[in-house]
């Protein structure tokens, strides 16, 4: 009998220390979170055209990521400001990345031709760059600065081409043209 209880004295600790390693967070599932003031994680994603991004590869320039849908009105609504930005900023400088959520490829390839929509299309299928960004819902932009660290985010749509979205800009990159 006493054999049966240090056995199962044996297999509860097993399980208890498992259940605490998960708990810390150092297990499977684990994810790092973007975390506002903080360097965002590498991350490599490839575009609807077939070019692959990576985010240390745009060190030194603001990177303006935004997870949109084209089934989402304000999505769609906020674009054409979207477009007169990313137009009017310098790609030496700025770069906008746009994450398809929840959606398909096609729609957004022939939504962005149909209304002339340049910055580069993300199909995010795995969601797993919305659960690292803590996405609450479409749209939404984060700015990352010129050192990889995550200054903003904005949820809900935004007027890109407002002086207040310039001004913001250009605490993150002086040289922004005004």
């Amino acid at each position: 009998m006493s054999r049966i209880k240090g056995t199962l004295y044996f297999v509860s600790c097993i399980v208890l220390a498992y259940s605490a390693f998960l708990l810390a967070g150092c297990g499977p599932g684990d994810t790092t979170k973007v975390i506002k003031n903080q360097p965002v994680p590498e991350f490599v994603l490839t575009d609807i055209k077939g070019k692959v991004w990576k985010l240390s590869e745009l060190r030194g320039k603001v990177v303006f990521i935004n997870f949109w849908a084209t089934w989402c009105a304000p999505c769609l609504e906020e674009m054409p400001s979207m477009e007169a930005l990313n137009r009017r900023l310098p790609e030496t400088s700025f770069q906008m990345l746009t994450i398809l959520y929840n959606d398909r490829p096609e729609f957004a390839f022939k939504m962005a031709e149909k209304i002339g929509f340049s910055a580069p299309i993300i199909a995010e299928n795995s969601s797993d760059m919305a659960a690292q960004f803590g996405l609450t819902g479409v749209p939404e932009t984060f700015i990352i600065d010129t050192q990889g660290i995550l200054r903003e985010k904005f949820i809900g749509p935004q007027k890109w081409n407002s002086p207040e979205a310039l001004a913001m800009l250009q605490k993150y990159l002086p040289n922004l043209p005004r």
